[in-house]
């Protein structure tokens, strides 16, 4: 659903008001979306100090973080090439523990992404060129069952796990090959990662999560996922939920401008479609990119907010979504800062705070969306 012009002028004229003196008022977001039994949060990367992966370094979000989320994710840090960087034999868990023990001090959920991020771009470098020997499939099997039991063991606390990430091409809906479905077969490991999960996480909700949106250009990633999701269904695997990542607004292109089309009558068929088979929905990775809006922070801010208070109205709407991740707190440390570059030069404002560390109409509009929610 687009913004209309009365929405954009309104939230325009809410964000010149407010000028650099907006504040958050009323509840945390943790607090609205408890209230209507659903959880709000949002990633948070231990990388270096100052760079984009090293929010959790700063104490300034680390408030914001305490303050507004019920719920943390670690951004990278229980990825592959993170936590299994030096080999098949070791495993690094520091930068983890040390967003899980922030959480448990803030009295926050935790949720682990990602337990199998099924893309062969995003393997450590010895994962692409291992030998699986003269039984790949039953090796290949061990590798993936151990990764999964150990991290469920590290952190039982997970409320939900991403437990495979991104394996839909969205140029043809097929299942992505890797090293380990070209030992195993396509489905039997993405079948055993979510089996091992449910084994060792019995208490988790189990996600599928991936980026197919609303825009014009997703249908055949859309249709993708539901293929993938009805053969869950059909073979039986424990899939709980699908992790809608919402990164919406502009087009992930170096020459796009504006906002995507969004296909409103054919995404509520996709999300209705995917609750009708019994599953749940996330928002796991939200945030607007903003390439191509106006320079000046009013107006972008404007149509910013009116875009995705649009689109967390329909979210939200679904009974069956139990959670909302923002994909970081503040401007900054978005990871949208170094991909797809303004034509401006000019940073981009994706996230509910800006680099001072005030809250933007954004923040407003997924207040307000949550507030407009119905109870789960």
């Amino acid at each position: 659903m687009r913004p209309s012009r009365r929405d954009l002028l309104a939230l325009g004229a809410a964000a010149t008001f407010a000028g650099p003196a907006f504040a958050a008022e009323g509840p945390a977001l943790r607090d609205l979306a408890k209230a209507k039994g659903l959880y709000f949060g949002s990633a948070v990367g231990a990388g270096p100090k100052g760079a984009l992966t090293g929010s959790f370094e700063d104490p300034k979000y680390r408030e914001i973080l305490a303050r507004e989320c019920g719920l943390l994710v670690p951004e990278n840090e229980l990825k592959w090439y993170v936590v299994r960087a030096k080999g098949p034999d070791s495993f690094d868990f520091e930068r983890a523990d040390r967003i899980a023990d922030f959480a448990k001090a803030n009295g926050q959920a935790l949720r682990g992404h990602t337990l199998l991020w099924h893309h062969p771009q995003w393997f450590p470098a010895w994962v692409k060129t291992y030998d699986f020997g003269p039984r790949p499939a039953a090796a290949a099997a061990k590798m993936v069952s151990e990764h999964i039991q150990t991290l469920c063991k590290r952190y039982p606390q997970m409320i939900s796990w991403d437990v495979v990430n991104e394996t839909v091409d969205p140029k043809d809906g097929s299942i992505r090959d890797t090293v380990f479905s070209d030992a195993m077969g396509k489905e039997p490991v993405l079948d055993l990662a979510f089996h091992v999960a449910r084994e060792a996480a019995p208490k988790a909700r189990l996600v599928y999560n991936d980026y197919m949106s609303q825009e014009v250009g997703n249908e055949q990633h859309r249709a993708g996922v539901l293929k993938l999701l009805e053969g869950f269904k059909k073979r039986g695997t424990p899939v709980d939920a699908l992790g809608v990542q919402s990164h919406i607004g502009a087009e992930n292109a170096d020459s796009f401008t504006g906002f995507g089309k969004p296909q409103t009558k054919q995404w509520t068929a996709f999300l209705d479609e995917v609750t009708g088979m019994g599953y749940d929905l996330l928002v796991t990775e939200f945030d607007v990119h903003d390439k191509g809006l106006p320079a000046a922070f009013g107006p972008r801010d404007a149509e910013v907010a009116a875009y995705a208070k649009a689109f967390l109205d329909q979210m939200l709407s679904y009974r069956q979504t139990k959670e909302m991740l923002a994909w970081g707190m503040v401007d900054k440390y978005s990871w949208l800062q170094n991909q797809w570059l303004r034509q401006d030069k000019a940073p981009k404002r994706p996230t509910l705070y800006d680099d001072n560390y005030k809250p933007k109409p954004l923040r407003e509009a997924v207040a307000a969306a949550l507030r407009a929610a119905p109870a789960r």
